[in-house]
């Protein structure tokens, strides 16, 4: 693979963090929020490449393709490109701070 595909953080960091905050996400968000235009091959990237489990339900008469990550998807063990490995670090720290907030409900 081209190592150019890494080279735009914008779009696959933007696609793997959506992802992974359990967002569904069609083609209309990201030309919105990150003025992409090609999330189907980072899809396709991720699943193939990176083997996501990416889950696509096709929504009105264009079938427009709306990408979400599994439910039993544990997003600590995904691979990640190497332009998004701080999403990673993200949730891990989001994944603590539930931790800790389960805790001390736990014990307040």
């Amino acid at each position: 693979m081209n190592d150019l595909w890494y080279s735009n953080r914008t779009q696959v960091y933007w696609t793997c963090r959506a992802l992974v905050q359990g967002r569904t996400i069609s083609t209309l968000d990201e030309i919105g929020e990150v003025r992409g235009w090609r999330l189907g091959a980072i899809i396709h990237t991720l699943r193939s490449k990176y083997g996501w489990p990416i889950l696509t339900d096709y929504r009105g008469p264009e079938r427009v393709g709306h990408y979400t990550l599994s439910k039993s998807c544990d997003v600590l063990m995904l691979d990640y490109p190497r332009s998004a490995k701080d999403v990673r670090a993200e949730a891990k720290a989001v994944q603590i701070e539930s931790d800790d907030a389960a805790t001390g409900a736990a014990n307040g």
